[in-house]
């Protein structure tokens, strides 16, 4: 069994080569004797420095679960993430790799669609989760002023749209909407970062924007999908 940063790893299940850096730091010799030992690796830099490494190579193949008792896998090249191409799929698919996770924070706000304008605030607070492509965004937003003009926008996305509509739920006081419209959906420009609030009419299900007023507080649940 090789230890390496608290971990055990048994060498007879690694083929390939798998880089550690500063992993023999002060190695003794017969730590890196017994290691070149292993069929197929070797040690390099100088017994007893800091310079001593123990290197495996560059492309490993692990047999076997992987468990990191300490610390978090790194992904240290953009685009890269954990590859799901074993696993089977219908014709549609376009990718199986899993290269983007992320939570955080943004600020929402209130633009009209005319003049984008300024609000008053009372409430303003958004959180997000990115898996992949797909973003979702929940939070809530007051003005008591708006100098805006026109329809009622959401806007200050953390990623913009890759799509013209996106799914959610909206809760809200004083929005000006028809007492025949149901229910409020979501539509979008393509990169856009902005959301348009529209309402259906029961009746003939046409679209209609819903006009940006001076006062509002909305709750709302967003997801959509980014350009990557």
């Amino acid at each position: 069994m090789l230890k390496v940063a608290n971990s055990v790893i048994n060498a007879s299940r690694i083929t390939g080569v798998l880089p550690v850096a500063n992993g023999g730091t002060n190695a003794s010799t017969a730590s890196i004797t017994s290691f070149n030992n292993i069929t197929g690796f070797t040690a390099s830099g100088t017994t007893g420095t800091t310079s001593t490494n123990l290197v495996f190579a560059t492309t490993p193949t692990l047999v076997g679960d992987v468990n990191l008792s300490t610390g978090n896998l790194v992904i240290g090249t953009d685009g890269k993430g954990i590859d799901f191409s074993a696993t089977s799929h219908p014709a549609g698919m376009t990718s199986e790799l899993l290269d983007d996770y992320e939570e955080g924070i943004f600020t929402p706000t209130i633009v009209g669609s005319t003049t984008s304008g300024t609000g008053t605030y009372s409430a303003q607070v958004g959180f997000y989760t990115k898996i992949g492509r797909q973003v979702t965004v929940y939070g809530r937003v007051a003005i008591t002023n708006h100098t805006g003009t026109g329809n009622m926008l959401i806007g200050g996305l953390p990623y913009a749209l890759n799509l013209d509509y996106a799914t959610g739920s909206i809760v809200g006081t004083n929005l000006l909407v028809n007492a025949t419209s149901y229910p409020i959906i979501f539509m979008a420009g393509l990169n856009s970062t902005t959301i348009i609030i529209e309402q259906v009419a029961i009746a003939t299900g046409a679209n209609a924007s819903v006009p940006l007023d001076t006062s509002c507080d909305l709750l709302f649940s967003i997801t959509y999908f980014a350009a990557s």
